[in-house]
């Protein structure tokens, strides 16, 4: 055959392959959002809301596990702004976390565009704004990533589901709320409680059926417990993890926490009370939502359903019922019990102990003694771009020293492939909430006084569930294990924002002196600089 007829069966051969392999990689999508300001009145009070497209809360996000997300976010609002995605692991990809400490902000009249992917992901997770108190005025959401159709997940496809974003709610401006953190002062008890930005919503389902209800605590400050009159939940999903699905009357979810339940309509058709209270609050506010039975012809009645209020002991023994469901699949065709967690011994522990100091005279808080302040520069562009001044490696220790508490910018080194063991230690009165981005981790203990070493006693090293925020009660600790697999500038925070604007959070450097692609992603061509980055070339 000669080099002409050659010719075309090569075209052919080309083109059958780039179709393949169009065909093969994860599907992208596409969105813009601009952020706004609008009036709204979720307590019955006129007052200024960050809205999302024109709404409040702003909108659901739905994606497919493995989808690339491209969203062009346009800042109309008179101040610098960022959304983090809140549970969203970013593999190899801090730079788009959407934090001070990885990204410059969106500044007024402009825009960026995220790219990143929901890799090997399932679940109910949100976004929010990271920006100042924006979270405060809204701008937050749902994020919800599904199986693809090839996984299956344990339990039967229910006949449809509802996102509810629950929390704590002021009437003052975020602006006014700024202001009282910036004197020195803590926040008021907040004004109320809402439910997907309202006093009253209403979920409309058909007797009979099973509803899958995604609720997450997108507050600023307060626990709450979750009900629903008459009906058991079942609990299915956590973070992106599959559980036990032990039966629940109520359940209370903290600050930057989700889960998925599943509701059977098995009662009488009328409406009925979906409720949160507020936990280990000496004033309990309460909000109602309705569930309305399609066929019904009443409306909700009798008394609303009680809940714990300051039942501390009851909650741990609830938080140690949630397991992983070792032979389910998750976002992968491998059980997710196949890491076995428990067999790897750390390679170091971090003790990181919260306090509430008072420095040059004003409120803050504090990690292992540093109350840390955000640098003009983010920290992964400083890391990137080699510029001294921004941070010091280490400038947070990985035990409390004793040393006075002090101002300084927290960045604690780690490499990349470390299995770590951290104890969050609470010495105060107070509930704490601790996030991890970039990561999830396992759980595996929660215990009142002091950690020592044989707490590892009473660790649990078979099914202990992996998630990305986890509370830590009043006067006790809780132990997660992490590896460390995702090379960047994490922030590690509480997720209590008053708490992690004053202070109360730090950054992990995960680490490899080895430049690679395959370990974490090149600067973003349209990456914002700001600081000491303005002017430094990048691609």
């Amino acid at each position: 055959m000669g080099k002409t007829a050659l010719l075309p069966l090569a075209c052919a051969i080309l083109a059958f392959w780039s179709v393949y392999l169009v065909k093969a990689e994860d599907a992208y999508k596409y969105f813009t959002w601009t952020v706004t300001y609008g009036t709204a009145s979720p307590l019955g009070v006129p007052q200024q809301v960050i809205l999302v497209n024109g709404q409040f809360p702003g909108p659901r996000l739905d994606l497919v596990t493995n989808d690339n997300v491209v969203l062009n976010l346009i800042n109309k609002l008179d101040q610098p702004f960022l959304l983090t995605w809140n549970g969203i692991k970013q593999r190899k990809n801090s730079w788009q976390d959407g934090v001070l400490g990885t990204n410059c902000p969106v500044p007024p009249n402009s825009n960026y565009t995220y790219k990143f992917q929901t890799k090997d992901q399932i679940g109910s997770y949100t976004y929010f704004p990271s920006t100042l108190m924006h979270k405060a005025a809204g701008g937050f959401g749902a994020l919800n990533v599904y199986a693809r159709s090839v996984i299956p997940v344990p339990y039967a496809k229910p006949a449809g589901d509802f996102s509810l974003l629950i929390g704590d709610w002021y009437k003052t401006s975020h602006k006014a709320l700024q202001q009282i953190l910036d004197s020195g002062k803590a926040l008021p008890f907040p004004s109320g409680i809402l439910t997907n930005g309202l006093t009253q919503s209403s979920f409309s389902a058909d007797q009979g059926k099973t509803y899958m209800f995604r609720v997450s605590n997108v507050g600023l400050s307060t626990s709450f417990n979750f009900r629903i009159q008459g009906h058991k939940m079942k609990l299915v999903e956590v973070e992106g993890s599959h559980v036990i699905q032990n039966i629940y009357d109520s359940l209370d979810v903290h600050v930057g926490q989700s889960m998925s339940v599943l509701v059977t309509l098995d009662q009488p058709p009328k409406d009925y009370y979906i409720v949160a209270s507020t936990r280990f609050t000496k004033t309990v506010l309460t909000t109602t939502a309705v569930l309305h039975y399609t066929n019904s012809q009443t409306p909700v009645s009798g008394p609303v359903p009680a809940g714990p209020t300051y039942e501390i002991h009851w909650s741990i023994r609830q938080a140690r019922t949630y397991r992983w469901n070792l032979t389910s699949n998750a976002a992968r065709p491998n059980p997710q019990g196949s890491f076995h967690y428990g067999k790897i011994t750390p390679s170091r522990t971090i003790v990181l102990v919260n306090s509430a100091p008072i420095i040059n005279g004003k409120q803050r808080f504090a990690v292992n003694g540093i109350s840390h302040t955000n640098a003009d520069t983010p920290l992964k562009l400083a890391d990137y771009f080699n510029i001294p001044g921004v941070f010091s490696l280490n400038s947070i220790e990985s035990a409390p020293s004793g040393r006075s508490p002090y101002l300084s910018t927290s960045v604690l080194s780690t490499s990349l492939h470390e299995f770590i063991e951290v104890v969050f230690q609470n010495n105060e009165n107070a509930m704490q909430s601790w996030h991890v981005d970039g990561y999830d981790f396992w759980v595996v203990g929660f215990g009142s006084g002091q950690w020592t070493q044989d707490s590892r006693k009473k660790y649990n090293l078979v099914d202990a569930l992996t998630r990305h925020t986890t509370q830590v009660y009043p006067n006790s600790w809780t132990a997660i294990l992490v590896s460390l697999d995702n090379q960047g500038m994490w922030n590690m925070r509480s997720a209590m924002w008053e708490r992690q604007y004053l202070g109360q959070q730090f950054y992990l450097r995960v680490y490899n002196p080895v430049p690679s692609l395959a370990n974490e992603y090149d600067i973003p061509s349209n990456v914002l600089l700001c600081g000491k980055a303005v002017g430094r070339h990048h691609p």
